[in-house]
């Protein structure tokens, strides 16, 4: 695959062709460009659109994390700085955000600071921090250190012990408990789809109404019974057919 310097880092991306707008699939804590399986593919055949999808610093085959640990403010950095250099290097303007956990997150901290997207596509998306995914994330930290997660997660990145860390770490440190960015939500203008598994076990649909009772567009919830914290792995089927809706949609 081919590789990009953002925020002094070389990213591994990889494009799909298509029609505009561009689709922009941003992963989560623990995903990949292969995590997302061929849904990227399905959903830019599915919509015309072209799509890209790539991996930020610390996951698959992107720079290995250099530093200790993240700050707090990861997913900050991540949309104010990082993702503003991938787009312009490959000449992306007004995308659709399609984000998945913190890859959501990121995408609404993106929108919210004023940069142009024509909308944005939330899986699983946390705009606050809930104390039911703060368990399941110690027991993913437990799981990791207790079985062969560390073997598997190493057909996806390069350092699979560095990766989980780097995702891990931040999201127990203490002072993340405070982590919020209701604020960004009254400054996004474009509209919104938003997803939720009911049965995530790392957050509930607390976290769509916090974002649709604030964003001032439109905003579309869907709740996704017998689903998970990936909706599309669990339920790919509507949610592909939600997104080409909302794609659709936009005009």
């Amino acid at each position: 695959m081919p590789f990009l310097t953002a925020a002094r880092r070389s990213l591994e991306y990889e494009w799909i062709e298509g029609a505009e707008p561009a689709l922009v699939f941003l992963h989560e804590g623990l995903g990949s460009i292969r995590q997302w399986r061929d849904f990227p593919a399905r959903a830019a055949q599915a919509s015309g659109c072209r799509a890209l999808v790539y991996n930020r610093y610390g996951y698959g085959f992107s720079d290995v994390l250099a530093e200790p640990r993240l700050g707090v403010r990861f997913m900050h950095d991540e949309a104010l700085e990082s993702l503003p250099q991938v787009l312009a290097a490959l000449g992306i303007e007004a995308p659709v955000l399609v984000g998945h956990s913190d890859g959501a997150s990121i995408a609404l901290i993106h929108a919210g600071a004023g940069h142009p997207v024509r909308g944005l596509a939330l899986l699983a998306p946390h705009v606050f921090v809930e104390d039911i995914c703060i368990r399941s994330i110690v027991r993913a930290k437990h799981t990791f250190e207790s079985s062969d997660i560390r073997e598997r997660l190493g057909k996806y990145h390069r350092d699979p012990a560095k990766t989980f860390y780097l995702w891990n770490d931040v999201w127990l440190d203490p002072e993340f408990r405070r982590w919020n960015i209701e604020e960004c939500l009254p400054r996004i203008r474009a509209p919104v789809l938003a997803i939720q598994g009911a049965d995530d076990e790392y957050g509930t649909m607390a976290q769509l109404e916090a974002i649709q009772r604030q964003v001032p567009s439109r905003c579309e919830l869907l709740e996704l019974p017998r689903c998970g914290h990936s909706p599309q792995r669990d339920q790919p089927e509507a949610v592909l057919a939600a997104l080409t809706r909302f794609i659709g949609s936009l005009g």
